[in-house]
């Protein structure tokens, strides 16, 4: 088909509509319109598992992929290129969703649209990244069966159906090979673009080419089309990642009207390094980042928004709004990455990648505002901007979604939003699913916590929160630490007196005077480590307590548990690292209470007897409290062949050990797995509060549990007695999303209150969800 001209090639320099906005104050980026008060709040999590059983008691691994609903909205129905089906969910009820079953296809579904009661699914059915190959299945959806299939010549990425119903887009992307030299193109075949008109029934529907070659600058003989939509003029965006180009297509007679670079952002106030330990800090700049833009679409027939993900050449970590002149109207600069990182969702591990990766975007109109929504697949969240006036584009909220969302759809008729999540690792705790929202809260419910900026103007970054512990003089202020996921450890303060409760300080804890690291050597002779020689074994050598102490006198522990001194400064618990005996999980580092000033200065440390860390266990020290002169920690799991978990009871007038032993819930999980303890609180009289929880996530969760223990008059090697003070799974799950694994801080309010909060992981194979959850008064 022979090409126009474009009406215009506007260099994007120097022609920008509506300067991007920064949002170098988070809280100014972060206020909504007075007069709007509604909110998007998830009201369930459809896990695809459901569809092979009603339990997800399988390890099959599943995905949803794109997502497209009925045109009553009652249905919807996502591509699973796993298993190679259409999945088709009932949600008549949004906060009950349930399964319809799936319909089998010829090959790996890439996308699916609707048109009336057909579900068009493009497959790719290639078999390699040279032979190429893919088709159209037209499915019906009342009836779940397959009615045609048109074939498509190459492999299809993205598909759209026009407003009016009278054409489909296929975009052929014909991707290239990643693993093929240093996966750059060009790589043979190029992609193009099939327009179908859908007149008549399926049978007689009828395509069209559209050569794509020779529009790019960046590979403009190898074009890879992503992503496509259509708008009520019929004209059609498509975003050629690769290229970093986008091309308006009028799909009456094919023509490309127009065409044009995507740009290039300069980002500052980023991270672009990768640590390990991870250490989040928003101190880099990338100038000259090529957008390459993944999802699109049309805002208006002048407006369209581009998910600009990144590919090839770093991470433009945003989104834009062009018009169709190829103009950028707006783009938030580095304001994607503050406000994951102002979450807890900042994924540190793709800092040297595409940080949070940007993968899709979409569409509504909901209560007579428009709005635009943007998957985040690295940081597994979706953002809310209000658009209606473009060229200021306002973060609304953000909505925690489970692993890596791909597909978004908006459906204004029914109030809801739908993100479908495709990472799926039953092992991870990961699986993938539906999430569902609904536009009727005067609320958002989450963030539960959000941190404030810095003097900078860059938010405190935060994540992987472990132990809890309230501040005894102060109502409104919890304490929380951040464990080995991170280097520099800190402390948090949070001021739980607002919804989401503000991270208003982080303490790091230094080794100013050298306490830690004068730590003595500690050598086990052969009788206390059961060996069969006098081999003296050392656990815990100079090179491994060098490796918890940098340059700066920060200092890289395990804090697992957090309490608040009755002199003043902090306790906290360090869980050890390795099990003794085990060459594969050697000791790196002994279990530790450190004693702490207020501003985070180690001033002892306090190590377990040598009889014990001879028989240390990787699942360590967790929750920490004071009471009474005695120091309690709470040993993770049961040591030596144990039958119970140990509380160690450190005596701070004799410097000397107790210990006491805790039964453990035997495991229930469907999954298997174990149970172990995650915090400690004193409650006076003798009296403590216990989280007890299996490692089990999602579906597979099982036990997270309140006890209350009373230590009163029990002995040296005494076996405790507990009473349920509260079942959590209820709690967790009205969140909305799957039930978090790792309950692991605890705290008790001076007014009685009961606060939960989870680790997320640092976001690493995790969506980075923390729930911080007020129980109320149940004690």
């Amino acid at each position: 088909m022979r090409v126009k001209s474009p009406s215009s090639k506007l260099a994007l320099s120097g022609q920008i509509v509506a300067a991007s906005l920064l949002c170098l104050n988070l809280t100014a980026c972060n206020d909504d319109d007075d007069n709007n008060d509604t909110y998007f709040n998830r009201v369930s999590t459809f896990p695809i598992c459901q569809q092979i059983d009603s339990n997800c008691n399988t390890d099959e691994t599943t995905v949803a992929e794109i997502v497209a609903a009925s045109s009553d909205g009652m249905t919807l129905i996502y591509t699973d290129s796993q298993l190679e089906n259409l999945g088709f969910v009932d949600i008549s009820d949004p906060a009950n969703p349930k399964p319809m079953g799936t319909v089998a296809l010829s090959g790996e579904p890439t996308s699916v649209a609707v048109n009336g009661d057909y579900a068009l699914a493009a497959i790719n059915t290639s078999e390699n990244f040279v032979n190429v190959s893919g088709e159209l299945a037209v499915i019906n959806v009342p009836g779940q069966n397959l009615v045609t299939t048109i074939q498509l010549g190459g492999q299809p990425d993205s598909i759209a159906v026009s407003p009016d119903k009278s054409y489909a887009v296929v975009v052929i992307e014909n991707e290239r090979d990643e693993d093929l030299g240093e996966g750059i193109p060009p790589q043979m075949p190029a992609g193009g673009l099939i327009i179908i008109d859908m007149q008549g029934e399926p049978g007689q529907w009828t395509t069209r080419s559209v050569d794509m070659t020779g529009l790019a600058a960046k590979f403009p003989e190898d074009p890879e089309p992503e992503y496509v939509d259509i708008n009520a003029d019929n004209v059609a965006v498509i975003t050629l990642q690769e290229n970093n180009h986008i091309v308006l297509v009028n799909l009456v007679d094919g023509s490309i009207v127009n065409h044009f670079s995507a740009g290039t952002v300069n980002l500052t106030q980023i991270d672009t390094t990768e640590e390990d330990p991870a250490l989040i800090s928003l101190t880099e700049t990338q100038n000259n980042i090529p957008r390459e833009p993944d999802g699109v679409t049309w805002l208006s027939t002048e407006l369209f928004a581009t998910a600009d993900e990144g590919d090839m050449d770093g991470g433009s970590r945003g989104f834009t709004i062009f018009n169709t002149a190829g103009e950028v109207v707006y783009a938030p600069g580095n304001a994607l990455e503050h406000v994951v990182v102002s979450h807890g969702h900042y994924p540190d591990a793709r800092s040297g990648n595409k940080g949070n990766e940007p993968e899709n975007v979409d569409f509504g109109k909901f209560g007579g505002k428009d709005y635009l929504f943007v998957a985040s697949e690295r940081s597994s969240v979706v953002f809310v901007y209000d658009i209606d006036n473009a060229s200021q584009a306002q973060l609304k909220q953000v909505l925690p979604a489970s692993v890596a969302p791909e597909g978004l759809l908006a459906l204004p008729s029914r109030n809801l939003l739908i993100a479908a999540s495709e990472e799926d690792a039953r092992g991870d705790k990961i699986r993938s699913a539906l999430n569902i929202y609904q536009y009727n809260g005067s609320t958002p419910a989450y963030p539960t916590i959000k941190s404030t900026n810095r003097a900078d103007g860059t938010p405190i970054p935060w994540s992987a929160l472990s132990g809890l512990a309230a501040d005894p003089n102060d109502n409104n202020v919890v304490y929380s630490i951040q464990d080995s996921f991170y280097q520099q450890s800190r402390i948090f303060k949070l001021d739980v007196s607002q919804k989401p409760a503000m991270l208003v300080e982080d303490i790091v804890l230094k080794d100013v005077n050298d306490v830690l690291a004068s730590l003595s050597v500690v050598q086990l002779d052969d009788a206390q480590v059961a060996a069969d020689d006098d081999t003296r074994v050392s656990v815990f050598d100079e090179a491994d307590l060098a490796a918890m102490i940098n340059s700066d006198k920060t200092v890289n522990l395990d804090p697992e548990g957090i309490a608040v001194a009755s002199d003043g400064g902090f306790w906290v618990a360090s869980e050890g690292s390795g099990t003794m005996g085990e060459t594969n999980r050697p000791i790196n580092s002994l279990n530790m209470i450190l004693k702490t000033s207020a501003a985070g200065t180690i001033e002892r440390v306090i190590t377990l007897p040598e009889a014990v860390n001879a028989v240390q266990l990787r699942f360590g020290f967790e929750g920490v409290t004071e009471a009474d002169g005695k120091v309690y920690v709470a040993f993770q799991r049961a040591w030596n062949g144990e039958d119970n978990a140990r509380i160690g009871i450190f005596d701070l007038a004799s410097s000397t050990w107790s210990f006491l032993f805790y039964p453990l819930d035997p495991r229930e999980s469907q999954a298997g797995g174990w149970v172990g303890l995650s915090d400690l609180t004193a409650l006076g009289n003798g009296e403590f509060l216990v989280l007890e929880r299996d490692n089990q996530g999602g579906p597979d969760a099982a036990i997270k549990r309140l006890y209350r223990i009373n230590l009163s008059d029990l002995n040296d090697g005494d076996v405790i007695s507990k009473t349920l003070v509260d079942d959590l799974m209820d709690n967790l799950a009205a969140a909305g999303g799957h039930i978090p694994e790792k309950i692991e801080g605890a705290a008790v309010l001076g007014n009685g209150d009961v606060l939960i909060v989870n680790d997320n992981d640092g976001v690493d194979d995790s969506s980075g969800e923390t729930q911080l959850i007020n129980l109320g008064n149940i004690l």
